[in-house]
């Protein structure tokens, strides 16, 4: 099999795809603050759980492993956005 067609090669490829987005497309004036802060937090939430299910291996763990930790990444990514959004 190619590497070119393994998951950990398109995960990676996605995770550089995702991290321009927010480096190059959310950062320039092109949107409003808020926009941008609330787009970079979704992408990073994205980002971790992709690096938790594809090379921390918690694709193939115990269903309530795998539901405890995308759901603190989404409290912790909620937080945040609260604090941002509520100050």
């Amino acid at each position: 099999m190619s590497i070119w067609h393994e998951r950990a090669t398109k995960v990676w490829l996605t995770l550089i795809a995702l991290t321009v987005v927010t480096t190059w497309g959310l950062s320039k004036d092109l949107f409003s603050p808020a926009v941008a802060v609330g787009g970079t937090f979704l992408i990073a939430g994205l980002k971790v759980r992709y690096v938790m299910l594809d090379f921390m291996e918690l694709r193939y763990a115990p269903a309530a492993s795998r539901i405890f930790f995308q759901g603190w990444i989404v409290v912790v990514v909620a937080i945040v956005l609260g604090f941002w959004f509520g100050s």
